[in-house]
């Protein structure tokens, strides 16, 4: 499933071609994706000028005129491809996936004659309309963290949230509520660079007092600037992830830990090799000596 990085840079290609655009026309190719589409989806969107579009976890979310927002998905497999004039490659993305147009469920027809279409082969992707001032308290957002880039993320932060959990620190940086965007990949990358076990206890970064330990403060550093390289490198394509143009991501190459078991550790001081264990059934890459 795509994860903060991989959403972020989808909707860095959005914006351009999306805010401010009017949809002149939309089909809805079937009627439900994960979940039904909004009632008499395609006539509510015709005509409505997007206002802006934004982010919140791996959730997009684009503003619409009339107090409305349409918050997207992209479920396990989805992917938004741009065509016309705005796209700057007329034609792109024409991949093998999409090409026959079987899995395009969702054409939104912007004025001008750019096409935005939504493809999801596993339809656990989703699509629905909210009010905008009913956003916040969705159940889909309503119980997120804050976001790793955001002020609200930091040392005290992180450390008041872990104070009392006895649960492995993978497991505790995986929840969605104390931390909002976060998945597998990204996780694992981060406590390389921070140094710390995937398998210590969340609780361990925060001391008596429940402030901050140094091991909370290296994870926050570590969490910001694995998730900014990873946006500047437009992602991780391990299997469907691609930006809006049809190009692949590439911050894959620089994994350090993620899908490298049985290598060496990328830290050349060390002499350890990657393992790969499974938490709460999810696989687990790490450095046994350098982290700890």
């Amino acid at each position: 499933m795509p994860e903060l990085p991989e959403v972020e840079t989808v909707r860095r290609g959005l914006m351009p071609v999306l805010q401010g655009a009017v949809i002149e026309s939309a089909e809805a190719r079937r009627p439900d994706l994960r979940w039904p589409l909004p009632e008499n989806f395609a006539e509510r969107l015709a005509g409505r000028r997007i206002e802006a579009v934004g982010r919140r976890a791996k959730y997009l979310l684009a503003d619409l005129d009339g107090g409305e927002v349409m918050i997207l998905h992209l479920g396990m497999s989805g992917s938004i491809r741009i065509e016309g004039e705005k796209s700057g490659r007329p034609g792109a993305f024409h991949h093998p996936r999409g090409a026959a147009g079987l899995h395009d469920h969702v054409v939104l027809h912007l004025a001008g004659g750019t096409t935005v279409t939504f493809n999801d082969p596993r339809r656990f992707g989703a699509i629905l309309i909210v009010p905008y001032d009913r956003l916040d308290s969705h159940p889909l957002l309503a119980s997120l963290g804050p976001e790793p880039l955001g002020n609200a993320f930091h040392a005290d932060y992180l450390a008041r949230a872990c104070a009392r959990r006895n649960t492995p620190l993978k497991a505790a940086l995986l929840d969605q509520k104390m931390v909002a965007g976060l998945g597998n990949i990204y996780v694992c990358e981060a406590l390389f660079r921070a140094g710390l076990s995937p398998r210590r206890m969340a609780q361990t970064l925060a001391n008596a007092m429940g402030g901050p330990t140094q091991r909370a403060e290296r994870l926050v550093t570590a969490i910001r600037d694995v998730l900014r390289e990873a946006i500047q490198a437009g992602g991780s394509s391990l299997r469907d992830h691609r930006q809006v143009n049809g190009d692949l991501g590439y911050f894959q190459h620089t994994f350090r830990v993620y899908d490298r078991e049985g290598e060496p550790c990328w830290n050349p001081r060390c002499k350890g090799v990657v393992q790969r264990i499974v938490q709460s059934g999810r696989s687990t890459f790490f450095c046994a000596i350098c982290q700890r």
